[in-house]
């Protein structure tokens, strides 16, 4: 549908017209539309089957269910900022050391806490329980454990901050 306006000029109607010369300019290509729509949600879902099949390689090789983690608070400042990514690492035979940085769940919380190990208790059976506590925080963590619980013990660990 198109109206004649002065001599030798076309007006479109609407905007379906625009739509009309985008169909003509498909014709052109080799393969019909109903094969590129297949092409793209392959190629959409190729992607998304990549990422996930990265994810779950980095939690086999990083032993953590969650490799990398945002650190959502500043109570681990200066070390680590509000949205600082951690790279994780969770092998059970390494020992847990005073010192070292963890990223934690306490039951009842969905979300882990990214704190620094500041006493370990070591009994001769191979148990370890240990105390954490934010680098700007004043007071260590039993506030944020479970009713009860004074300790951690490895369970609790989601990964140990590598980078």
């Amino acid at each position: 549908m198109v109206r004649a306006g002065a001599v030798g000029t076309h007006l479109p109607t609407s905007s379906l017209d625009i739509f009309g010369d985008l169909r003509k300019m498909n014709k052109r290509q080799p393969y019909s539309s109903s094969f590129r729509l297949y092409y793209q949600v392959l190629n959409f879902a190729m992607i998304v089957s990549s990422a996930l099949m990265i994810w779950k390689g980095l939690i086999v090789l990083t032993g953590s269910e969650s490799p990398i983690v945002v650190v959502l608070s500043g109570s681990m400042e200066p070390a680590f900022h509000r949205g600082d990514l951690l790279f994780l690492t969770n092998f059970r035979e390494d020992p847990i050391r005073a010192g070292e940085i963890v990223v934690f769940k306490v039951e009842g919380r969905d979300i882990p806490i990214v704190h620094r190990v500041i006493k370990v208790h070591e009994k001769d059976n191979g148990d370890i329980k240990f105390l954490t506590k934010g680098d700007n925080n004043e007071v260590d963590d039993r506030g944020l454990y479970k009713e009860g619980q004074n300790w951690l013990e490895k369970k609790d660990v989601v990964g140990r901050a590598r980078g």
